[in-house]
């Protein structure tokens, strides 16, 4: 009775009530509240694409939903952690390993307290986080005026939440593999051991993927940064993260929510260029049909994909090689289990957990500039240049054949599996309600699987990573 008392007493309604209030959103969020509304309602718009235009729902509805309640106020603080700095750096002669947020509790710094960091770092929430650094480099340097080797990185350093850990998946490239390996159980490679000559639109279609490198070189970015910048013209989600975390981290969310979305998008963005770079009479084309091919060639071909082409560019292995894997469980027949597992179960969780996480990097204070707009333009042409590619050499084939090969199936040359490879089909019905163009897309669509995975594994090995 007494402590309860006691605890009355001490109770205080206004003190609770201005407790509750500092703990807000409103109150702890790292951005100035109207770049959290803005990337909200982007979210919101995703989620609209995936829900009402259904586009790609697997991809969007995830990737919006990640971004909405990450940008939420206040909300990365709990499910990602304490943002601050960690600051390296050798001070008399010893490499030191310091950390300090401005605005949370976390203070390792010269035993200053916070109230004395947020001063001496002269931080406002509505400064960039350029120049929210250059403070806090002023800062240290203030207080050790012979530091050397200084380096300062912003990210979690205390507190980590929920997404910090499920992030992991991403920073370790533990997911694209995995994607990989479903999509291998999934593939069926026959109309490409069937036709080989559609990989050779499989390897055109990344065009895009150079061409971009090359726009993005030229207006500034490192090689590193243009790499991871023009695998977005792959149409492969799991490559464009899996290259963008090896080469440009820091690119990630730009980078992995256009790829996403503009594969998302594929619908709206091919079937325009497709027209524009064929005639009627291109479209129209019936082709004949595909031989039938054997379970053997369906075994060996996965183990020789892996086997050339890990011995002549071992970088691309954990990406083609889990997609080798899954393909070779799929046509062996003697692990229906394990096929179904990662078909289904396995490739399905983590879509959702690379969605969620993908979205949920797309914060305001890394989304909203130059950069991002940039990286988000040069993914159209990204797109634009890889289906122009396969299409291009489409119709070549087209000539070189005397009109048996319809040369919608080179826009299928970009890995967006299966999506791409039903657009071709639906522009040749179009012209032609006799047309089925599925299976002959699917040889250079499965192509472009394997083409991405290479090109990302040159690039890889080209820049060091």
């Amino acid at each position: 009775m007494f402590n309860l008392v006691t605890t009355l007493q001490s109770f205080s309604i206004v003190e609770s009530l201005k407790n509750l209030w500092l703990s807000t959103g409103f109150m702890t969020s790292l951005t100035p509240l109207w770049q959290n509304f803005v990337m909200m309602a982007i979210a919101c718009v995703l989620i609209y694409l995936a829900v009402v235009k259904e586009f790609e729902p697997n991809l969007l509805l995830a990737i919006g939903f990640g971004m909405f309640i990450i940008n939420i106020p206040g909300a990365y603080n709990i499910l990602y952690g304490t943002y601050g700095y960690t600051i390296e750096g050798t001070i008399d002669g010893t490499m030191q390993v310091l950390t300090a947020t401005y605005n949370g509790e976390l203070v390792q710094l010269a035993g200053k307290t916070i109230k004395e960091l947020t001063q001496i770092f002269n931080i406002d929430s509505s400064m960039s986080l350029l120049d929210k650094t250059a403070a806090v480099e002023n800062a240290v340097r203030s207080l050790y005026p012979n530091v050397t080797d200084l380096q300062i990185t912003h990210e979690v350093v205390a507190d980590q939440g929920l997404f910090f850990y499920l992030y992991k998946g991403v920073e370790w490239v533990i997911y694209p593999p995995l994607i990989f390996l479903g999509i291998g159980a999934m593939t069926d490679f026959g109309p490409l051991i069937a036709n080989p000559k559609s990989l050779i639109m499989g390897a055109a279609a990344q065009l895009g993927i150079f061409v971009t490198f090359i726009i993005a070189i030229n207006i500034g970015f490192t090689g590193e940064e243009a790499s991871a910048i023009g695998i977005i013209g792959g149409a492969d989600g799991p490559t464009a993260i899996y290259v963008t975390v090896k080469l440009a981290a820091h690119l990630l969310p730009a980078i992995s929510v256009a790829a996403y979305s503009y594969m998302a998008l594929i619908k709206l963005i091919q079937p325009p260029i497709m027209r524009l770079l064929t005639t009627k009479k291109e479209r129209g084309i019936i082709m004949e049909q595909l031989r039938p091919v054997s379970k053997a060639e369906k075994v060996v071909f996965p183990i020789a994909v892996t086997g050339i082409v890990g011995l002549v560019l071992p970088s691309a292995i954990p990406l083609l090689g889990m997609l080798m894997l899954g393909n070779l469980m799929k046509e062996s027949e003697v692990v229906p289990r394990l096929t179904n597992t990662a078909k289904n179960e396995l490739i399905n969780i983590i879509t959702i957990l690379l969605g969620v996480i993908v979205g949920s990097k797309a914060t305001a204070d890394v989304f909203l500039n130059t950069d991002t707009l940039l990286i988000i333009i040069i993914g159209v042409f990204a797109f634009a240049f890889g289906t122009a590619g396969g299409l291009l050499i489409g119709k070549v084939m087209c000539a070189l054949s005397k009109g048996k090969i319809n040369p919608l199936i080179g826009s299928a040359g970009v890995s967006a599996v299966p999506m791409a490879a039903r657009i071709s089909h639906n522009l040749g019905q179009e012209e032609n309600p006799g047309n089925y163009l599925l299976m002959h897309a699917m040889g250079p669509n499965v192509a472009g699987v394997i083409g991405s995975a290479v090109a990302a594994g040159v690039l890889l090995a080209i820049f060091g990573a």
